[in-house]
């Protein structure tokens, strides 16, 4: 295995690693977020089933019948959206963040990957590689000393 082979399996893992930490109680918020809709439903249901065992029991269909149960389960819908719209709204902001926390780790690891193997150094602003202040970059203002002292200037690339 050689060197810039090791290092990307090396970024790679730490990547792995912080990109798992990071997405470790989404599925939790997902599922808190996709189910307690159907809790606030089946309080919804109670309510309205208690109703009916009122109005079944006492033989009336006025308002004092019905108004205690069906109030509990205009209650437990509420509690149940209460509950799931700010997890929905948690797990798609923290995945939004994770993944431009995610592309930027790989912009990172791509220049560091880089800056190992090369010894070039990624510019922030654009794609390209510019040169750092290295061994190749001593052996390079050194040839084009040469070059120049021999009449072939060779311009920095």
């Amino acid at each position: 295995m050689d060197v810039s082979d090791w290092i990307t399996r090396c970024l790679k893992d730490v990547m792995d690693e912080g990109v798992s930490r990071m997405q470790a109680g989404l599925a939790i918020l997902a599922s808190i977020g996709s189910t307690s809709p159907f809790v606030g439903l089946f309080g919804t249901v109670w309510g309205i089933y208690h109703a009916l065992l009122t109005i079944g029991a006492t033989g009336q269909t006025s308002i004092d019948q019905v108004a205690g149960p069906v109030g509990e389960s205009l209650i437990m819908t509420a509690f149940g959206l209460f509950v799931a719209i700010p997890a929905v709204l948690g797990y798609n902001a923290l995945t939004r963040a994770n993944k431009g926390i995610v592309t930027k780790l790989n912009r990172f690891a791509h220049g560091l990957h880089a800056f190992f193997v090369t010894g070039a150094k990624l510019d922030s602003t654009r794609p390209s590689v510019r040169r750092t202040r290295s061994r190749t970059a001593w052996v390079s203002r050194r040839a084009r000393r040469l070059l120049r002292k021999r009449g072939r200037f060779a311009p920095w690339p």
